[in-house]
Order: structure tokens, then sequence, then C-alpha cells
């Protein structure tokens, strides 16, 4: 078998239950695995054959994600912007939105960077921190989550892409522990937020294999966060310090009213898809 008769084959197999667009996407994942080339590179290549090894380690993918299992938990890896981090089932895989969130934040030039303190809250892989200490330069970043295991993934993250972030374990929900926390100038967060009544609803790829404690929250308080963080921000956050965070697309405003009834000023903005997805709070001077 060759890499263009394996790319057929994959697509093939895929489309039926992911469709040809993200059968395709995923195939370029595995071949860029098993050779070590992405996209054009792999095509200007020529149709190199496979070894025996290299089938049989594709056909053991195919079928895991035949399973229903992500991609980037089968390879070990996802992409963040342009960086590549390590994923396992202990943390969520990296999503677009985020990504656009990252972007808000390092575009957002009303605030200078050097020698300002971030902390990111449910830091998961490490993306969001590891992203911003690398982007923007002079800035001291903490992160950190309630599951030892994704403190863990984040720290050996960070340690593979030279990125500063100093990481804790801390149940934010606990007022008691969060108050410990010292005074930052910015603060970040794609925290929990589905309703679980949603879950029904959701992928099979996600409610399967994905960390539920990361991705639900209660019915009855679907904003348990985000009050958490801004009543946070009440106390920790500097004058005309800023919070970034990621929502559930569902309750834009009622989450943007959460941060305007204490007293920020915020702003919702919208993800490429036209979703509210984003939320800008900055505490008054």
């Amino acid at each position: 078998m060759t890499t263009e008769d394996a790319t057929i084959y994959s697509i093939g197999l895929l489309s039926p239950q992911y469709g040809e667009g993200e059968a395709t996407a995923i195939t370029d994942l595995l071949m860029e695995k098993l050779t070590g080339l992405r996209g054009v590179q792999l095509i200007s290549h020529g149709p190199d054959p496979l070894d025996e090894e290299a089938v049989k380690r594709l056909d053991q993918w195919l079928d895991r994600l035949l399973a229903n299992e992500p991609v980037q938990y089968i390879l070990g890896e996802a992409w963040f912007m342009d960086l590549k981090f390590y994923v396992d089932p202990s943390v969520l895989v990296p999503r677009p939105e985020t990504e656009e969130l990252a972007d808000w934040i390092v575009r957002d030039r009303s605030f200078n960077a050097d020698g300002l303190r971030l902390l990111d809250i449910g830091t998961g892989t490490g993306c969001l921190p590891v992203y911003l200490q690398k982007k923007l330069a002079g800035i001291t970043a903490d992160a950190i989550d309630i599951s030892r295991g994704a403190i863990a993934i984040a720290q050996k993250n960070a340690a593979a892409l030279g990125a500063r972030v100093n990481f804790g374990q801390l149940d934010f929900l606990d007022s008691s522990l969060r108050d410990r926390l010292p005074l930052y100038d910015l603060v970040v967060s794609n925290p929990p937020y589905i309703p679980v009544k949603e879950k029904s609803s959701m992928p099979l790829n996600v409610t399967e294999f994905e960390p539920m404690m990361a991705l639900f929250v209660p019915d009855s308080d679907p904003l348990v966060f985000y009050k958490a963080i801004a009543d946070f921000g009440v106390h920790h956050l500097k004058p005309a310090g800023k919070i970034f965070v990621e929502i559930y697309e569902g309750n834009g405003k009622e989450t943007l009213e959460v941060f305007t009834s204490m007293g920020y000023e915020a702003e919702l903005k919208q993800d490429m898809q036209g979703k509210d997805r984003m939320i800008r709070a900055t505490k008054k001077a």
C-alpha cells in the first residue's frame, strides 16, 4: 500500500460516519503522523510505499475512529494556533473557539503585557497560558485546574514548548482557596459551561471520551463558573484589569449580565460562526 492508496482508503472508510470534509481532515492528520509530512508536502513527495507496520498502525487507528474516539487522543497530539500540544483523555481537545479567544486577547492592544500578571482558570492542556506567555512578551503566567492529571499534562506541554507558566492544582469554586491567590492584571478562562441537559444531543466522540468535569455544569446553575470568576475579579483584579472568557452560546446575554451586574464594563463577542462565544470584562479604574 502506498501513501496515496492509504489516503484514499482512509477517506473512503471514514466518510460515511464523519462526512467527506472531516474524513479528509482526519486522514491528513493520520498521514502526517505516519510519514512526518503535512498536506502539500505529502502530495509533492509522491506515492511512497508504507511498510507493514505502518499499515497495521493505520488500520488500528481507523478502528478506533470508527468507535468514535477523537483523532487527537489516538495520535496523542492536537494543534492550537501554531503550536502542537500533547493531549490524552485527562484533558479536553483544544477547540477553534478557544483559538479565537486567544487571538482576541493578543490583539487587544489596550494593555501593555510587559510586567503584567495573568491567571488562566481551568487550564486543561495549558494551551491558553502557554500560547499567551509566548506571544505577550514580558507577561507572568499562572494557571490552575482542579484536575491533577490536567496539571501534569499542562506542565509537560509548557516544558516542551518552552513557555514559563506557573501551574497549580486548585478547586476554583471553593472561595476559601481562590481567595488565597494574588492580584492579577489579566484573567482568562475557558471553564465548564455546557448544561447537563444538552449532553444527550452532543456527539459521542465528545460525551464518551472527553472529561465530563471539564465540559458540564448543573442545569440548576449553568453560570456558576462565571459568577465565581466575576466575584474573583472584584477582589483580585487590579483596576482597569481585564477578564476574557469563552462562554456557552445559549447563555450569552445572561453571562454578560453576570459581569455588568458586578460593575464591569463588558462586551459580548461572536465567533466566526456568528454565535455568542466570548466576553471581555474590564474592571473600572
